[in-house]
């Protein structure tokens, strides 16, 4: 029987052998074992985009391009669990939020939140790509093969799709289906993350620091939106270098730090700091993180409040992020996990977020008023 690409018993770079680390004192020393990944071209292949959605993915870009330049007055909310762990649940919660979306649609731009991979501050889960069976076994070729394989199915319902990007080499499996897309506050320092984000054919937003700057996301932005030439993998997976053109749809996120900034002086304070960069004066509110202390339903409070200066001209306010699934809660990684409860951060549920988008529309219909 031939081993499969993500057979660890078999995987091994071609050439090289068990007694490597033996013979070779100052190369690899480290490393237990090297796995043949495949090309996105193959992936590409296999799972292709259709017309329709191809149409889709570049129509709500434009769409979400004309929110952050204030040329189209809706609210972007990006909404949907902390991170995808199980496919299923994802296309229930995908299934519940497209059929709400035609009765938001006039006030608001949802995007669902379809996030892969998770930086972790020492160890853990580090997300469906990298493990996708939940247990250790590391079978990336078939985390790349799963995610690709929800979004498309995503896309079919109709329903925008933002996710983080974390790692460098995987944009180039699922981009082509992302409509919205960020960098996270550990890595919007990064010059890596922000060429990346110059090259990438999404709106992109930067969360400002762990300790709440938003000095660095600004900076993150002037860098993103310039052009830049840097070493990656091309889609047969052949190292090369690639020279951007610079991304005009990026922007601030709001996500907290040693304190919440999602306030009226924090949004000032914000724009200020945006206003001296020279960029548009308009910022995306994460309602979790730091923002509601990762106490799930205190985003309800931090998103009404929101709404409120919405819905009384502030014009500032551009987009919101809000970690939901189908049940509220999280839970810990284990053998018998309960449905639809998010395995990492903990989310609202989804009784509670459906009636939070509504008044959040609500309000945006007032400001038009």
């Amino acid at each position: 029987m031939t081993p499969t690409l993500d057979d660890a018993a078999h995987d091994r770079e071609a050439g090289v052998a068990d007694a490597t680390l033996d013979t070779t004192r100052i190369d690899d020393t480290r490393i237990g074992a090297v796995r043949a990944l495949v090309s996105p071209a193959v992936l590409l292949d296999e799972l292709p985009v259709t017309p329709a959605i191809e149409a889709h993915v570049e129509r709500a870009r434009q769409q979400l391009a004309a929110a952050l330049r204030g040329d189209d007055d809706r609210l972007i909310v990006v909404v949907g669990p902390c991170s995808i762990h199980d496919h299923a649940q994802a296309m229930a919660y995908a299934q519940r939020l497209a059929d709400a979306a035609p009765g938001l649609r006039d006030a608001l731009l949802p995007v669902m939140r379809v996030y892969f991979e998770k930086p972790r501050t020492t160890v853990g889960w580090k997300g469906y790509i990298n493990d996708p069976r939940l247990d250790g076994s590391f079978r990336i070729n078939e985390g790349l093969r799963r995610a690709r394989e929800l979004l498309l199915e995503i896309a079919a319902l109709g329903l925008p799709a933002g996710t983080e990007f974390l790692d460098l080499l995987s944009p180039q499996y699922f981009s082509d289906l992302v409509s919205w897309g960020a960098i996270g506050a550990r890595t919007t320092e990064s010059q890596s993350h922000r060429q990346l984000a110059s090259g990438l054919s999404c709106p992109v937003g930067f969360k400002n620091g762990t300790d709440g700057g938003v000095q660095v996301a600004a900076d993150a932005v002037v860098a993103a939106r310039a052009a830049h030439a840097f070493m990656g993998m091309t889609k047969m997976g052949v190292a090369a270098i690639f020279e951007t053109r610079g991304n005009a749809d990026c922007h601030v996120i709001l996500r907290g730090g040693r304190a919440p900034n999602y306030d009226a002086d924090a949004v000032d304070a914000a724009c200020a700091v945006l206003r001296r960069a020279g960029l548009r004066e308009q910022v995306m509110i994460d309602c979790s993180h730091a923002n509601s202390a990762k106490q799930p339903r205190r985003q309800i409070d931090v998103a009404r409040d929101i709404a409120r200066r919405i819905a009384g001209g502030e014009r500032r306010i551009g987009g919101v992020m809000i970690e939901s699934h189908l049940h509220e809660g999280r839970q810990e990684l284990g053998a018998e996990l309960q449905y639809g409860v998010s395995i990492t951060d903990a989310c609202l549920g989804w009784d509670d977020t459906l009636p939070l988008l509504h008044e959040l529309a609500d309000a945006v219909r007032q400001a038009r008023g």
